[in-house]
């Protein structure tokens, strides 16, 4: 393909040894003539990084936005999804490997220009637009583009990410994005590193800079993955960190981990290591707390903090309303912290 019909990457310089550094990502790749970043979509073609990836999802998806999962941003409704081929983590465990360890050239993709993204959303009426399958951060160019043409025609933008960004980049990237589930993977720099040759504190500082320095609600998801991150020591340390430093009120979502990827060794998640990691938030003090990927309405289910009324009942991906108007318990008048309709 000719360089003409790519998008030059934006957060790269050329280095003294004839490579470019990529400064999009905590990984700060070194690439050679010729040769693409451990993500797979950002490569150095003639000494310039280019983004292959922009304008090249894999494919579109109409999902409850409760999939991604965010609970208390415009529930009940659709979300457009997609995302590429490539990712800046190794997962060992990865749910979306076909894609996230996939090349370009390995994945069928489609041709998609931000125009045609946000033409799909208005045709199928979603009110908002989901970064998502793999991680959007390595498609950053991309997303601003959608983003901005979104927030012009009023449209949400949400990004699923492991919040594994540059400083600098991530000013960029967020600017037009309305929300975001943050996958917090574990809450030890040796489950980070074993696990997904990545670093726990660069994440932890993406997180409590969108909610202290950003307009994003923010949400996060945590995979309980048996024998590695589901000790009662490393739940509680996670739940103590988000009410010290993100709060009470921010979302959190223990999620049933299904053998994959590099770890077909591994048991599923009981359901009651989720109800026991649940437990222990809202012993330690977080207000919102869910289980995912296992049946189970009770606890996916939002109640009022102040009365205990039921106000929003979720049956697996089907939603049914309680006493609830715009973000409102109508028992007793307490406003739930969230983006509604």
């Amino acid at each position: 393909m000719r360089t003409s019909e790519l998008k030059e990457a934006k957060w790269w310089k050329p280095t003294d040894r004839g490579k470019i550094l990529c400064t999009l990502c905590p990984r700060y790749c070194e690439i050679g003539e010729g040769q693409p970043g451990f993500c797979y979509i950002r490569q150095n073609i003639g000494g310039k990084l280019y983004s292959i990836g922009y304008g090249k999802p894999t494919g579109f998806a109409i999902d409850p936005i409760e999939k991604k999962p965010l609970n208390h941003f415009l529930p009940g409704t659709s979300i457009l999804s997609f995302g590429t081929a490539g990712c800046n983590l190794g997962c060992k465990f990865c749910q979306n490997w076909s894609i996230s360890k996939a090349k370009l050239d390995e994945t069928y993709s489609v041709e998609a220009s931000p125009e045609d993204v946000i033409a799909l959303a208005k045709k199928y009426r979603t009110p908002s637009i989901a970064y998502t399958y793999n991680d959007p951060t390595i498609f950053g160019e991309y997303v601003i583009d959608i983003s901005k043409l979104a927030r012009e025609e009023g449209i949400k933008n949400v990004m699923v990410t492991a919040g594994y960004i540059d400083k600098e980049a991530r000013k960029e990237i967020y600017q037009y994005i309305d929300a975001a589930n943050v996958d917090l993977k574990g809450f030890t720099e040796r489950f980070y590193f074993k696990n997904t040759f990545s670093h726990l504190d660069y994440v932890l500082d993406t997180i409590y800079w969108l909610k202290h320095e950003t307009n994003v609600w923010i949400e996060l998801t945590t995979l309980l993955i048996p024998g590695e991150n589901d000790s009662d020591d490393e739940i509680k340390q996670e739940c103590q960190w988000i009410l010290k430093n993100l709060g009470d009120s921010v979302p959190l979502h223990f999620t049933a981990f299904h053998p994959d990827f590099k770890m077909k060794d591994k048991s599923p998640t009981p359901h009651s290591t989720l109800l026991r990691a649940k437990r222990i938030a809202e012993t330690e003090g977080i207000k919102y707390c869910y289980v995912g990927n296992v049946l189970d309405a009770k606890n996916q289910s939002t109640f009022c903090e102040k009365c205990g009324s039921l106000l929003i009942e979720r049956n697996w991906h089907n939603i049914k309303f309680h006493h609830f108007d715009k973000g409102k318990c109508t028992k007793c008048g307490f406003q739930i912290p969230g983006i509604f309709n």
